[in-house]
Formats: C-alpha cells, structure tokens, sequence
C-alpha cells in the first residue's frame, strides 16, 4: 500500500482525509498531543486494522475522538456532571474521559471493557474533520505498538510506511505528550494516566479532590511496563549520576540533558528546555533524533518533580532501558 501525504492546510486534502477514513481505511491525524492512527470508530472491522497495523494486542482499549461535548451522549451509558464541568473547561484539549460504554459500542474500540475513553482534540484540522464528516474516530498513537509516540508526519512514516491509506500533516504536535486520563466511572476522580492537565487542574474545576497513584492495573492506553521505547537503549539519571558516568564513557552516546554538558567526542549533547510544557514537546522529538544517529547509547537527564512533570516521569520510566 502507497502511503499518501496529504496537507492540513487543504481543505481538499482534509475532506480526501474524511473520505477514506469513510471507506474503511486508516489515516495518521494530527492532535495537539501525538499523532493518531485512525479509524471510523463506529466501524469495527476499520477500528481491528488499527491492531494489525501497529501490532498492538486486541484487549488494549482505544480513545475515541468527537466533535464535540454533546456526542458523549452516543458512547457513554450516562454522563455524569463530573464529565460535562471537564468538558466545558478543558475541551477541545488533551483530557481524556473514562465512562461507561454505551450499548452498541464495539467492544473492538473498548477492548472488551465496560468502559469507553472519550475526548475533543483541540488541534483545528482534526476538529474540523470530525465536525464537518460527522465523524468519530478511534485513535491512538501512530506508531509501532511500544515504540516512540509521532509527534510529527514524518515519525508517522519512519514507523508505519505502507501499513495505512494516508497521513494527513499538521506539523508539529503542541503537547507531545498523551491526554490525561480521568477515570469518572468509581466513587472517586483518579487520573489513570498523567498527561498535560495536572490533578490540581482537574480539582480546581470539580471542587473535589483528583487522585492520582503511582501505579494501578487498569487497562487503559500507555499502562503497560515498556513503552515508548526508542530502538537505541536509554539509560535515564539524575545530575550526579550522569556526571559519574561521563567521566569513563567511551562509547557513542546521545546526551538529553538541562545542563550537564561533555565535551567529549564521542558524546552528542542535546539540550533540554526547562520549562515542563516545552519539555514534553521535544521529548519524544529529540529521542527519536538520537535514535537515528547509531549511536551506543542515549543517555537523558531525569527532569524534575512535581506534578507538571508527572506526564514526562511516567512516559520516561517506560521508555528507559535503565532508570537511575
């Protein structure tokens, strides 16, 4: 299959983008977190090529992507109050909401699951694809399942090259990082994956506590052990860890880090923004930079605490081969 590259910036291109997902295929589209891989979420034999594609086991449930806050009523069995004050303050952006599915939601988009994830991507040219088509999409990231997130048409097409019908380029992701997930479906709000909008922000707007575990065994999008995973191995450290180590490197390596610096040779020093915004914009960016360098190793700086950085520890704990 002839992957074609269409233009966010045509409309023309958009509505060749809306046909072809109409017809079953699958299109790379552009968010404001990642790229998604996507499929007519109402059509489950498109929805189960996005399995095949990445290689991504068939009990992981997907995100489904609307219009707008009012489709929520066609996937989810009730929508709380909880849903509608998130959606009003964080919709179209990157927050993903946890229901209970409707009836008649495929349990190919759910995963087998009783729940649905659901959200309104902020990025205009997906918008106005599912506003104007009518459309829902199933969309998770557009790469090979455990491998670095896209967060541009071009990493779309290092990973998945022939396996879609087209991507449809919007230049370069916003966020760079998955929607946070909010669970509403228990007694309590629980973010189940970290992502741009912190539990802070969610608790603002609710009036109520966010809760937020180091780890737990839902099944939702990015909760497994090794993800995003560059092909070169990552070794993540701290400041002091790093500089030890830089003092006997011998090998090739990658170095992300905010300020240690080497003037070795052999070392290739990239450097990371401070700010935790920025930070989650490049990140996958520059990893899979370094990854098509050949070199030995990447070596990355670990970044700082506090919850604007929860997203960046999260994705970074799953992607490292070793973490200080």
């Amino acid at each position: 299959m002839k992957t074609l590259v269409l233009s966010a910036q045509q409309q023309a291109d958009i509505a060749k983008a809306a046909q072809l997902i109409e017809q079953g295929e699958l299109v790379a589209v552009p968010t404001e977190t990642v790229y998604g891989l996507a499929a007519d979420a109402r059509n489950a034999q498109a929805v189960a090529k996005i399995f095949a594609a990445k290689g991504r086991p068939t009990n992981h449930p997907l995100i489904v992507h609307l219009a707008d806050h009012t489709k929520m009523a066609d996937w989810a069995k009730t929508v709380p109050e909880t849903a509608l004050k998130l959606a009003a303050a964080f919709w179209p952006g990157p927050l993903t909401l946890l229901l209970n599915k409707a009836e008649g939601v495929s349990d190919v988009v759910t995963g087998g699951l009783t729940t649905v994830g659901l959200r309104v991507p902020a990025h205009p040219a997906l918008l106005s694809l599912l506003q104007q088509y009518d459309l829902a999409v199933a969309a998770p990231s557009a790469n090979p399942y455990k491998k670095l997130s896209p967060t541009c048409a071009e990493h779309v097409l290092t990973g998945l090259n022939g396996k879609l019908a087209a991507v449809l380029d919007g230049g370069a992701c916003e966020h760079g990082l998955e929607s946070t997930i909010v669970d509403l479906t228990g007694d309590t709000v629980q973010i189940l994956r970290a992502g741009p909008i912190t539990a802070n922000e969610l608790s603002a707007v609710l009036g109520q506590p966010v809760t937020q575990p180091q780890q737990h065994n839902k099944a939702v999008p990015g909760n497994v052990k090794a993800h995003y995973q560059p092909n070169t191995l990552l070794r993540v450290m701290n400041k002091t860890q790093l500089n030890e180590a830089l003092q006997s490197v011998t090998a090739q390596i990658a170095l992300l880090s905010f300020e240690t610096k080497s003037d070795k040779p052999n070392v290739h020093f990239v450097a990371m923004p401070t700010d935790a915004k920025d930070y989650g914009q490049v990140l996958f960016r520059e990893l899979g930079k370094a990854d098509t360098l050949g070199l030995a190793e990447i070596w990355l700086e670990s970044p700082p605490q506090g919850q604007q950085w929860l997203a960046a520890h999260d994705r970074l704990k799953r992607a490292a081969t070793h973490l200080g």
